[in-house]
């Protein structure tokens, strides 16, 4: 069987290599966060307002937020708080802040939390992608 390309084919792929790479371009924060052996992929964007970010619920227990402050061009910060979930009010336990350089890959390690009247744990992993280099 012959296959016979376009004179155009050589003009698509690079239009669609462009796009694939438009697609990638704006950096992405991930964080996995796992409580009690549940584990949660938590996903962020650039922002311009932080405040608008709201957290996440963790098994009930724990909330979790990650802010990404900047454009697709560049991130200003990321912000990444937990909080131990209480009958009044979430209660913050932890506050990490990240200024560039950024490392793309696993900028954060593995974090291990502890909190509440019997030490429940919450353990998290970030990573950022997209960030031109």
């Amino acid at each position: 069987m012959i296959v016979r390309l376009s004179r155009f084919a050589p003009l698509a792929f690079t239009a669609l290599t462009l796009c694939a790479g438009a697609l990638h371009a704006a950096p992405l924060l991930r964080c996995q966060v796992t409580y009690a052996g549940a584990t949660q992929v938590i996903e962020t964007g650039p922002v311009s307002d932080p405040y608008a970010v709201a957290s996440t619920d963790i098994g009930g227990r724990f909330r979790f937020k990650a802010v990404m402050v900047g454009s697709d061009a560049q991130v200003a910060y990321i912000n990444l708080y937990a909080y131990l979930a209480t009958r009044r009010q979430p209660v913050l336990i932890h506050e990490a802040k990240y200024l560039p350089p950024f490392k793309a890959a696993s900028f954060t390690g593995e974090q291990h939390l502890y909190a509440g009247p019997v030490e429940r744990e919450l353990i998290y992993n970030c990573t950022l992608e997209g960030l031109a280099s």
